[in-house]
């Protein structure tokens, strides 16, 4: 959705790194280039025009001219005025007090809200809630079955006592406002705690929409009104939040189809016209790509900073947790990592979703955009058939493997030889970094090892034997005085001094040396 404008904004503070000083023409430059950016992603004149003015103000301010890195200052003020534009804070759900809590959703058609009506209740389900649908648009062909059949795909109950329209043809049937409220009855009689309200929509604004929307709103006194909007519909998505607004007054609004191509601009452009926030996003079209908006982490991610937090989040939903401790013990243990276990943890990586999304969740994921548009998510089922086409032997002991055996495997997993050579490759280089994090050693070519582990890193370890075994060297007086200068916290001496011991004053009766050695340190 934010490559374009993500793009834009990377390449102009590539052009601040390095500047010790940022003159007020080289400000004026990138906040030219940010109001271009912004502009050409669909957001709000309006909006892009104070947003850039406050940019400059803070950019010519002291907290950039005194700044070690200024142009990092700068990165810093847009991520934070960003985050402004985008509401500041998380905004969650106000859950009723008493009885079921009223969530009515209310946008134009195509917005896609009955969708997203299963989504929320998916999502509401996880979060511990028991919600329930119900079926208020009456007016569109088919919307009371595809709300049956996202609520069954979903897992969430649905109340629809009327069919309404079957097809463009048919007359509504039915009182949009009764189902509403017999909804919110039979929540409290059945014990649901959360009811979601999908209403109908309509191609344009017009006043017997609006009629209808405030008529169930009043009917079912709903705690929150959220604004369910298209994120694909550029500018004239700021004309249409503002007549919801004044129509039904919203508390909250959701972005669907985030995932788009199109260039974000209603994002950025519909909290800071209506004041309302942003609560939640579709980014897909399963039933999980769905989330809560954090304004901190989709500026991250506009910024190509990542989105780590979102990240970790959906790894603890997913994860095993008793796999996870599995695979602590037998790394722990230093078991060799097996067949089996890579086959495991595919399968939870799978659980997370797309592969693709993880990866542009990653800091600095634009670089390789096009390197993830060419990844192809079959890739991963076809490592998995390869796999499955091991038996279980030789799955906890890949050794055996010869050529034969990858001939037969290549044919049960239908790909070519080459591809299971190539698997198996890959697989003994993650083995060897396995056993090397399991003794301590850490990643080759990374110093220091794991911290509390123990041990150096690749890069220290092929420096010679002298580094692996504490720098002994084979002559007494000289291993000697370099023990003495370990154990005291010392630097041992350099090569040039013929025992090692040059400059230093030295206690040799500390040293605990042979008889006549003494005179060998100038003693």
């Amino acid at each position: 959705m934010f490559n374009s404008l993500s793009d834009r904004l990377t390449a102009t503070f590539k052009n601040l790194r390095g500047k010790g000083r940022l003159s007020e023409a080289d400000v004026d430059a990138t906040v030219r280039e940010i109001r271009r950016a912004l502009l050409e992603a669909d957001v709000a004149v309006p909006v892009v025009r104070e947003f850039t003015a406050v940019i400059k103000e803070r950019a010519l301010g002291s907290e950039v001219s005194e700044a070690l890195n200024p142009g990092q200052q700068v990165v810093k003020i847009v991520n934070e005025e960003l985050q402004n534009v985008l509401g500041g804070e998380t905004r969650r759900i106000n859950l009723a007090k008493t009885g079921p809590t009223v969530i009515m959703l209310a946008g134009l058609q195509g917005a896609g809200k009955t969708t997203l009506a299963g989504k929320l209740g998916k999502w509401l389900t996880d979060q511990g809630h028991k919600p329930v649908l119900v079926a208020s648009d009456l007016q569109r062909p088919n919307a009371v079955t595809q709300l049956k059949v996202v609520g069954e795909r979903a897992g969430v109950p649905v109340f629809a006592p009327e069919p309404g329209a079957t097809s463009e043809f048919d007359d509504p049937t039915g009182d949009p406002v009764k189902v509403a409220r017999d909804g919110v009855d039979f929540a409290r009689s059945k014990l649901y705690d959360v009811v979601i309200v999908d209403t109908a929509g309509r191609l344009g604004i017009d006043q017997a929409l609006m009629n209808q929307a405030r008529d169930i709103r009043d009917a079912v006194d709903p705690d929150e009104v959220l604004f369910v909007i298209d994120a694909m519909i550029g500018q004239d998505a700021v004309n249409t939040a503002k007549a919801f607004d004044e129509g039904v007054d919203f508390t909250g609004v959701v972005l669907s189809k985030l995932d788009g191509d199109a260039r974000g601009g209603a994002a950025l452009s519909v909290r800071a016209v209506t004041g309302k926030p942003i609560m939640f996003a579709s980014t897909g079209e399963g039933v999980r790509d769905f989330e809560q908006f954090h304004p901190d982490r989709m500026a991250s991610r506009i910024l190509d900073m990542g989105d780590v937090l979102t990240l970790i989040e959906q790894a603890e939903r997913q994860w095993d947790k008793t796999e996870a401790e599995r695979m602590a013990k037998k790394f722990t243990d230093q078991e060799d990592f097996t067949f089996e276990d890579f086959l495991a943890q595919m399968q939870q990586l799978r659980k997370m979703g797309s592969m693709k999304k993880m990866l542009a969740m990653m800091p600095g994921a634009a670089g390789m955009r096009e390197q993830l548009e060419n990844f192809d998510e079959r890739e991963i089922d076809r490592v998995e058939a390869i796999v499955r086409s091991m038996t279980p032997h030789e799955r906890v002991a890949p050794k055996i493997i010869n050529g034969s055996r990858r001939a037969r495997i290549a044919r049960g997993s239908g790909v070519s030889v080459s591809e299971v050579n190539q698997l198996m490759e890959r697989f003994a280089q993650a083995q060897k970094m396995m056993k090397r994090l399991a003794q301590g050693k850490g990643v080759p070519g990374m110093p220091g090892g794991i911290p509390g582990m123990g041990g150096g890193g690749g890069g220290a370890a092929k420096k010679g034997k002298a580094k692996k075994k504490g720098s002994r060297s084979g002559n007494p007086a000289k291993r000697a005085q370099e023990q003495a200068a370990l154990a005291s916290g010392q630097k041992p001496a350099a090569k040039g001094s013929a025992f090692g011991a040059q400059g230093q004053d030295l206690d040799a009766e500390s040293l605990n040396l042979p008889k006549g050695f003494e005179k060998f340190l100038g003693k």
